[in-house]
């Protein structure tokens, strides 16, 4: 690690809601500059008008505070074009950026062209060779000029964080286009210039832009600036989340906290995930501490989402009473206290599930018809109160001696009489809070 401050920063376009892949790109940027002490920089890479919704952009600040990430600077490139001009017009005045008058038709024909003759589709430069007088002669006929970067010649090589020493020969690439005849810059471009002059030191994002980041180094250098230190993680297989609602296509961060999926479980999924760590829960401090950049490897993750499932109800099962008090009140079970969560947890596997066992305690309860004798015999057995976590024992056991029933043949009537269910929370714990009275009531009724 170099001695410049670690800035990290999370740059989605907010044209939806985000999905496993990039909310896994946000969090290991996070916690990279968490772990590393340094800041976190959100920024909307808004500058696709036509796609860019306000709504999304709200949508994704909602998503990032669902998942426990806080920001410390945030921008939008749709407030920083003249930055971008101003680079542009650098660029050109140095002679690293050119102007092109071809249309998209015309390019796609000498692409089809070069495969044709089994040569790769770099641009050929038309445009650079153009002098002043054929430009006017094109602009006069309508077209509008678009820039392409000039790239210099050479090698490109960079340390990759996550997959060690990456190179390109820049005479491999077509040199890229960095505004558009409509004025409108592309990324290339406005990442470059935001992560230069938003002071990001560190780029970590998916491998599907390696490439990108060929060009880009080139860019920074004709800018006169050095480079970010670069991470690229291996995509998500099955990122979509496929499996993990019953809605078709639930991709999103939306979908998976409708479905009741905890967030600090969707954390800890994806910070391990592809590291070779366990799943099991941790809370967001707990991943600062453990993250290490070098975990990532470049095999590709396969997101499983049973798996997920199942480490969201770890996560529940070890969640303290404070942690989801305000939720049980959002779910309407102001009743609901400690002892109360200690019960169920371990049965849950959504918190929303907690109003079933919430309706069991609090009745009415339907309890199934079992044997009349047994079940008067176990009410006139009944303790009374106080009752505690040594009740359900004692009373089992009195039943037992004077009914000579044991195991299965003892127990199973008993839970099916006080909660209308074959399994269940232990009722040890849940015997207390259904209370004497409603349990001698659905031992009455299963007697009826």
């Amino acid at each position: 690690m170099s001695d410049v401050p670690v800035r990290a920063r999370f740059a989605p376009s907010p044209t939806g809601r985000l999905h496993l892949g990039n909310a896994r790109t946000a969090l290991v940027n996070w916690l990279f500059a968490r772990a590393h002490g340094g800041t976190f920089l959100l920024r909307l890479d808004d500058t696709d008008a036509e796609r860019s919704t306000e709504a999304a952009a709200q949508a994704i600040e909602t998503d990032l505070t669902w998942l426990g990430l806080d920001w410390d600077d945030f921008a939008r490139q749709s407030d920083r074009m003249d930055r971008y001009q101003a680079a542009l017009a650098r660029l050109e005045a140095a002679g690293h950026a050119y102007r092109c008058y071809e249309t998209g038709d015309e390019l796609a024909l000498r692409r089809k062209a070069q495969l044709g003759a089994g040569r790769p589709p770099i641009y050929d430069r038309a445009g650079l060779a153009l002098d002043d007088a054929q430009r006017a002669a094109l602009e006069a006929e309508g077209r509008r000029p678009y820039w392409r970067l000039k790239l210099a010649p050479g090698p490109i090589a960079w340390r990759d964080l996550v997959r060690g020493d990456v190179a390109f020969e820049a005479a491999n690439l077509s040199d890229p286009v960095l505004v558009r005849a409509d004025g409108r810059p592309l990324y290339t471009l406005s990442s470059v210039v935001d992560d230069m002059e938003l002071g990001v030191s560190h780029v970590i994002r998916g491998e599907d832009h390696v490439a990108n980041t060929a060009v880009q180094i080139r860019l920074f250098e004709a800018l006169g600036s050095k480079p970010p230190t670069f991470a690229h993680l291996s995509l998500l297989a099955g990122g979509t989340g496929e499996g993990l609602s019953k809605r078709e296509g639930a991709a999103s961060l939306g979908d998976l906290r409708d479905d009741g999926i905890e967030a600090p479980a969707v954390a800890a999924y994806l910070a391990r995930l592809g590291t070779g760590r366990p799943m099991e829960p941790a809370d967001l401090g707990a991943l600062v501490e453990e993250f290490d950049i070098a975990a990532f490897g470049r095999a590709t993750p396969k997101v499983n989402a049973a798996e997920l499932r199942s480490l969201s109800a770890k996560t529940l099962h070890a969640a303290p009473f404070e942690a989801v008090a305000g939720r049980l009140r959002e779910l309407g079970l102001d009743g609901a206290d400690d002892a109360f969560w200690l019960a169920v947890r371990p049965n849950l596997d959504r918190l929303a599930d907690a109003a079933d066992w919430h309706a069991i305690v609090a009745g009415p309860v339907t309890p199934a018809a079992g044997d009349k004798e047994f079940y008067e015999i176990a009410a006139e057995l009944l303790p009374p109160e106080p009752w505690d976590a040594a009740t359900w024992g004692a009373w089992t056991g009195a039943v037992r001696d004077a009914t000579g029933r044991k195991g299965r043949e003892l127990f199973l009537p008993l839970r099916r009489a006080l909660t209308g269910r074959d399994t269940g929370p232990e009722l040890k714990a849940l015997l207390p809070l259904i209370g004497r009275a409603r349990t001698l009531a659905r031992l009455r009724g299963g007697a009826a």
